[in-house]
């Protein structure tokens, strides 16, 4: 299984899924929700998650270091500041939200199976091999960090 981790960039991995849900969609009947109310609470997710996970792709950018989830070890500093405050994984947190975004929107609930799985393979596949990576490279100040702000929320 170690053959997964870090090997897939997570936007690739909710896009699957997402194509995934789409299809599982298309298979079941909608719920009877009005097409306004899903286009709007699909909207407000999509909205939220990509304005979190924005937040956190600029606070690495202005610490210069890596935004490539698949090379980790090239961290070259600890961001804590900003949406990382909050949340250790803003940019994932911000595609979970697109993909209930997603969900909202396709109004089926067959396709809302698929948001576990993606947390699940996130949590195993990309967050743990980075949180190794980066207590080796932070040590302390990682730790420290890693007991104060949530993995998700």
């Amino acid at each position: 299984m170690n053959r997964l981790e870090l090997k897939f960039p997570p936007p690739l991995v909710a896009l699957s899924l997402a194509l995934l849900m789409w299809l599982m969609a298309s298979l079941g009947q909608p719920l009877e929700v009005p097409f306004g109310v899903r286009v709007g609470v699909a909207l407000a997710l999509v909205f939220i998650g990509q304005s979190i996970s924005i937040s956190g792709m600029v606070a690495f950018h202005r610490a210069r270091t890596t935004i490539n989830p698949i090379k980790a070890s090239a961290a070259s500093s600890l961001v804590s500041t900003g949406v990382y405050r909050f949340t250790r994984n803003p940019m994932y947190l911000g595609l979970l939200l697109t993909l209930l975004g997603w969900a909202a929107f396709l109004s089926n609930p067959a396709s809302l199976l698929f948001v576990p799985i993606f947390v699940l393979y996130i949590n195993r596949f990309q967050i743990k091999p980075e949180e190794q990576v980066l207590s080796s490279l932070f040590g302390a100040e990682y730790m420290a960090y890693k007991s104060r702000v949530r993995r998700w929320l």
